[in-house]
């Protein structure tokens, strides 16, 4: 995945911690139960991004390493867990970060973000980081199928329109459709079978609030200008005109979790 598009995230930092959604509590005490972590764990998260997944780490007191590419993000997540000394944040890319010598993790998370990891060492280098029987978390959310389905079907014709390469007749996906996609996991040979759980949550948003969550997305910053204005003019009429104001979007959350083989 290109440094560059990665990095775009680092430009609307505040912006993407106020705006972007939380993942269900839920979901970290079923990781911490199945991975069986305690205040004494070491965690270490790849992409922490604004602190959203780490705060949740954090509050249930286990030594957490988190190292994300971008300053910016990286600042905002410091003021959002200053509260939390077990938290240990260093900025650059994953890829070349190198550990303190001895030190393995019994478990390595990334929280929407493993998608953006270098697939040469995607998978390897968590693995080598990890404790015998470690585990790896890859927490990712979904955009299904649910909430205002009318504005999503309406809404692509916009995007036809201004944003190239989108699909034509593009529909969301039912909840009970969307399957793991377990196969590059699996296929590495590092990890036993990985178990699955799925959070489904909604979240109404404001137009406003709408479209600053749009201008989060990297498919959006880095449309072109002039697109991206008449998108969103598009997009907020239709919320304004049609839909009373909000539109509630639909999320289906996935934990993958796999422990280490040997």
């Amino acid at each position: 995945m290109p440094l560059e598009k990665r990095a775009t995230f680092n430009e609307v930092a505040e912006l993407y911690d106020r705006v972007r959604n939380r993942y269900p509590g839920e979901l970290f005490d079923d990781l911490f139960e199945a991975a069986q972590l305690n205040p004494q764990s070491r965690i270490l998260e790849i992409g922490p991004g604004t602190g959203i997944a780490t705060l949740e780490l954090a509050k249930r007191g286990c030594r957490i390493t988190a190292v994300e590419l971008g300053a910016e993000m990286a600042a905002v997540a410091k003021r959002n867990l200053a509260d939390f000394p077990n938290v240990d944040m260093h900025v650059g890319a994953f890829e070349q970060w190198e550990p303190p010598a001895s030190v393995s993790f019994d478990l390595v998370i990334a929280a929407t973000a493993f998608h953006w990891l270098d697939p040469e060492v995607r998978f390897a280098k968590p693995a080598a980081l990890l404790r015998p029987g470690g585990h790896l978390a890859i927490v990712n959310y979904l955009h299904a199928a649910g909430g205002d389905r009318l504005f999503f079907e309406q809404v692509q014709s916009f995007y036809e329109s201004y944003m190239p390469g989108t699909p034509p007749n593009l529909r969301l996906t039912e909840v009970s459709d969307m399957k793991p996609d377990t196969g590059p996991l699996e296929d590495s040979g590092l990890f036993e079978k990985p178990t699955v759980r799925h959070y489904v949550t909604e979240e109404t948003y404001s137009t406003e609030q709408y479209l600053d969550l749009l201008s989060t997305y990297s498919t959006h910053l880095t449309l072109d200008a002039n697109n991206r204005q008449k998108l969103f003019a598009c997009i907020g009429s239709l919320i304004d005109d049609q839909f009373g104001g909000s539109v509630t979007k639909c999320y289906l959350n996935e934990l993958m979790l796999a422990r280490k083989r040997g």
